[in-house]
């Protein structure tokens, strides 16, 4: 966000290897802060950071699959050692291994979902938000999606993972306010990505989805960024509880 400082600021970014999570970790290194990021994979991970890196900032990258709560607690550990915890936590890693209707959806492909997109959101919040309530300050960010309120044919597991995230936002919002900690979610809608590159390669598809989009495109992974970073600035001061959509106008 233009004008914004996170100077003196550390932040942690989860599933920040590419996509949005990258554009997130990358406003926060323009506008100051230093930041740690996750990923499964140890080799984009380390081309992220080294990217990320030259921009003059502190930048720690530490695999982590958020699926695994042992690998969860050890990304913390390995905070507090570097950096005695974090000012600012951005939960956005999140999988989505099967397109189908919701009665078609088998178990191991519904685990998978809600291991990644729910549990290991709500353990790697827990573990920051404990860190942050001991120190009375501090912002927590859930990147849900547009599917959370208005789910997406064949993505219905997803869309159910990424609604439970609105419903966790609100109740650490409330848990979390009196000690001076903020919890806010943003809602993407279609934004060039990975999880998107078919329905944005499909020609007659995407020209119907973004005939709905008032903007007339869809979105790009700095769009979510700028959303991002106001939530983690001192304008946002005074809002939590709260699940921001950037969709282009889609949602009226």
């Amino acid at each position: 966000m233009d004008g914004a400082s996170f100077t003196g600021r550390r932040a942690l970014v989860t599933g920040a290897s590419r996509g949005i999570g990258r554009a997130i970790a990358r406003g926060l290194v323009d506008a100051g802060a230093d930041v740690a990021i996750t990923g499964r994979r140890a080799d984009s991970l380390t081309a992220a950071a080294a990217e990320l890196g030259a921009h003059g900032r502190a930048v720690l990258a530490i695999p982590c699959h958020q699926g695994r709560a042992d690998e969860i607690e050890r990304l913390f550990n390995e905070l507090d050692r570097a950096w005695d915890g974090v000012d600012i936590a951005v939960v956005n890693a999140a999988t989505n291994p099967t397109v189908a209707p919701l009665i078609e959806t088998d178990k191991a492909a519904w685990d998978k979902v809600m291991e990644v997109n729910l549990t290991g959101a709500f353990l790697t919040a827990q573990a920051a938000a404990r860190r942050m309530h001991a120190r009375r300050s501090g912002c927590l960010i859930f990147i849900s999606s547009i599917a959370a309120l208005d789910p997406l044919p064949g993505l219905g597991a997803y869309s159910v993972s990424k609604a439970a995230i609105v419903g966790l936002t609100k109740a650490l919002a409330r848990e979390l306010g009196p000690s001076g900690v903020r919890v806010n979610a943003v809602a993407p809608g279609l934004i060039e990505t990975d999880l998107s590159r078919a329905l944005i390669e499909n020609k007659p598809l995407h020209d119907k989805f973004v005939s709905a989009i008032p903007l007339g495109r869809h979105g790009q992974p700095a769009d979510v960024a700028g959303t991002v970073l106001f939530l983690a600035s001192d304008a946002a001061r005074y809002v939590t509880g709260q699940v921001l959509v950037v969709d282009g106008g889609a949602r009226m």
